[in-house]
């Protein structure tokens, strides 16, 4: 995957109102570390371009896109595009379901959707936790959520693992928008906690995140960050 087609071609650059949405619409997100997995998994990578909406959900994409393209964007995390779409959900009166994550965790967003948007109908299922699914681990993710005919599908399974399977089963899964979004059910859920708005103005939203799960997080901070900024280096002064 090449960076400088990347923010070129594909990193969404408008606001969130100017989403289309008239007709099914898959929505996913990119960081550094996202970026430099995509480069070593070629499916990854086909999912991630292959989408409608590819938000630049990182200070580092953010960074890039100046650098290779002159262009000042701003980062549109997971977090922003859930809140955008649960907003306008309520306006409209539409059905939201949640896939992935937890039966704790969805139940403390079901409690959360019905205080804070009540007019928002809400279905969740979840999955197994395993590397990759069944065929009929799939069947039943599929049904249930087919079953409610949602306006929007939030999936929440991690990268690559989410992306990868929407990919995989677009064409089969009955709802108008699709989220890949990974973390953001737990930060809606309050299970973990999304760094102040003060570390997200400075661009280092990971590091409060980095402190408090260093064993999670330190590949992509210490692996994927550097190994992204060598790519931006590399288009900037030896791509010809």
């Amino acid at each position: 995957m090449d960076l400088k087609k990347v923010v070129n071609q594909f990193i969404y650059t408008a606001s969130l109102s100017e989403i289309r949405t008239g007709k099914k619409c898959i929505i996913n997100t990119i960081n550094p570390h996202s970026f430099c997995e995509a480069k070593k998994d070629k499916q990854f990578a086909e999912a991630l371009l292959s989408g409608d909406v590819l938000l630049p959900d990182g200070s580092g994409i953010v960074l890039a896109t100046k650098i290779l393209t002159g262009s000042k964007i701003n980062k549109i995390a997971g977090a922003d595009i859930h809140q955008y779409l649960l907003e306008k959900a309520n306006l409209k009166n539409q059905k939201v379901f949640y896939l992935g994550a937890s039966e704790k965790t969805l139940q403390l967003i079901s409690n959360k959707i019905k205080i804070e948007f009540p007019n928002i109908k809400m279905e969740s299922y979840s999955p197994p936790y395993k590397p990759e699914f069944s065929e009929l681990d799939t069947s039943l993710m599929t049904s249930s959520v087919n079953n409610f005919k949602p306006d929007i599908l939030f999936v929440g399974m991690t990268a690559p693992k989410q992306e990868k399977w929407v990919y995989a089963n677009k064409d089969n899964i009955d709802a108008s928008i699709i989220v890949s979004i990974g973390a953001v059910f737990d930060f809606y859920a309050g299970t973990v906690k999304r760094s102040s708005p003060f570390w997200i103005n400075l661009g280092l939203e990971w590091l409060p995140r980095l402190v408090k799960e260093p064993r999670r997080l330190w590949k992509r901070n210490f692996v994927s960050t550097p190994l992204f900024l060598v790519y931006l280096i590399k288009e900037k002064f030896f791509s010809f």
